[in-house]
């Protein structure tokens, strides 16, 4: 079984022993011991996978990396969170999924007008099964419980992944104010209902309906 820990905040180092890992392409900064890389068609498993990709306009590739040794990831000197699945899906935009253990299940999951209206596209990433997962955030991510008595409102720019039973919706964050340009605070607002955990980056990525 292959090895996840962090090396620093900002470089994932995983230890293989014959196993295979499947990462972003691009995203190997060294190696120590025998390793194979090999790229894979699609950013998820698939068919379905692949289609949605093009129809968002995704370009995520992906390579297996199989060996004997160390392998060290990283991506833009973006900051490593990792995530342990036991059974669990983790939904995760496209960009921020560096690495995943190879026995988990990548595909893609239909978020709808929801997803267009936050700027995320019609699709999101999910990652399912167990093991180890590694999503990247621009600066270290906060990763905040939602409960059936307390939901959660994250500007759609700040939003990286959560897993969990959690329905995710659009709503307005201010009036008509707001939009023409006379008021401050979010124009849309992406609320988590039910119970989970969502992971928020302290940065927020141009997305349709930000700051306006």
């Amino acid at each position: 079984m292959a090895q996840f820990r962090l090396q620093g905040s900002r470089v994932l180092a995983v230890e293989l022993g014959g196993d295979a890992v499947k990462a972003r392409h691009g995203s190997m900064v060294a190696y120590t011991g025998q390793m194979t890389f090999k790229k894979l068609t699609g950013g998820g498993d698939g068919l379905r996978g692949m289609v949605a990709r093009r129809l968002t306009g995704e370009r995520m590739t992906v390579m297996e990396v199989k060996g004997q040794g160390t392998c060290y990831f990283a991506d833009r000197a973006t900051e490593i969170n990792l995530v342990r699945l036991d059974g669990e899906t983790l939904y995760v935009e496209a960009d921020n999924l560096l690495c995943t253990e190879a026995g988990l299940h990548t595909g893609t999951s239909f978020t709808g007008l929801n997803g267009v209206s936050s700027g995320n596209g019609l699709f999101t990433t999910k990652v399912e099964g167990h093991g180890w997962a590694a999503v990247t955030s621009n600066g270290p991510a906060v990763i905040l419980r939602v409960d059936k008595s307390m939901p959660l409102r994250v500007d759609p720019g700040a939003y990286v992944a959560h897993t969990g039973n959690l329905h995710r919706s659009v709503k307005s964050g201010a009036g008509w104010t707001t939009v023409i340009g006379e008021g401050g605070g979010e124009a849309v607002q992406v609320e988590f209902t039910g119970e989970g955990l969502v992971y928020v980056q302290p940065s927020e990525k141009v997305t349709l309906g930000g700051d306006v």
